[in-house]
């Protein structure tokens, strides 16, 4: 596996960036994040306040409604606090408008969710380059590159097969694919073995463990599993929308 990845690290990545702890990639600053419920308020973040280190491992963990994938779409864009700063690489993308929202989506972060979400009408192939289609780049090069990245990943053979056509564990290293072709420097990934059987859910922590160690990119994983967060530099607790304790994995 350690192999495979390491060349995937030559095809895509320009910068093989390394852990600075005194590097803070993203800070959140107090941020919370409201929703209307009828009369009610939900607060599905409620002052938070965190700072994860560039090429970090981290994982967020919490049970259902403990604002965990709140948090994570957050830091992805996907949703803006109602309180609070976000900053990443120096700059609170909170103030961000729908375009440049979009483009930090494009570029900066890559996504892995528990669902796989390919578009079940392409294929393999086309599901990884779909996302380039919006960054310039030829159609040829953008085969090229998903063609590369697949065959790394161990699916070689099941470049033209839809979504349908594959294994639980094949889809979300497809998704994988997708989610790092455009060279992101985060990759969020939420619940990425839920809908895995523990030994193909380990062969895909595996893959995240190593791009992240590898290529050096900054992860958050979030999970209800601890099991799975032993992969990860720390774990963050989360509860009712609050930060119960964060600590350090050991080896």
């Amino acid at each position: 596996m350690k192999k495979k990845v390491m060349i995937i690290n030559k095809v895509i990545s320009k910068n093989n960036l390394k852990k600075d702890n005194n590097n803070y990639i993203v800070e959140l600053e107090n941020v919370s994040e409201e929703f209307n419920m009828g009369s009610s308020v939900i607060n599905a973040l409620d002052n938070v306040s965190l700072k994860i280190k560039r090429g970090e491992f981290l994982s967020i963990i919490g049970t259902s409604g403990s604002g965990k994938s709140t948090l994570l779409n957050v830091v992805g864009g996907l949703l803006k606090p109602t309180i609070g700063k976000v900053i990443v690489e120096g700059i609170d993308i909170s103030t961000y408008s729908d375009n440049e929202m979009a483009n930090y989506r494009k570029n900066m972060v890559g996504f892995v969710f528990q669902s796989f979400n390919l578009i079940p009408t392409l294929t393999a192939l086309e599901n990884v380059e779909y996302p380039m289609i919006f960054s310039g780049i030829s159609r040829a090069e953008r085969l090229n590159r998903s063609e590369e990245i697949l065959e790394k990943l161990g699916l070689h053979d099941r470049l033209k097969h839809n979504p349908t056509e594959l294994s639980g564990g094949e889809q979300q290293r497809v998704s994988i694919a997708r989610a790092i072709i455009n060279e992101p420097e985060i990759i969020l990934a939420d619940e990425p073995t839920g809908n895995l059987d523990s030994k193909t859910g380990k062969g895909i922590m595996d893959v995240l463990k190593t791009i992240n160690e590898e290529m050096g990119r900054t992860l958050i994983v979030v999970t209800h599993d601890i099991y799975i967060s032993y992969y990860s530099d720390r774990r963050v607790y989360l509860s009712d929308g609050e930060i119960e304790k964060i600590e350090e994995v050991k080896v």
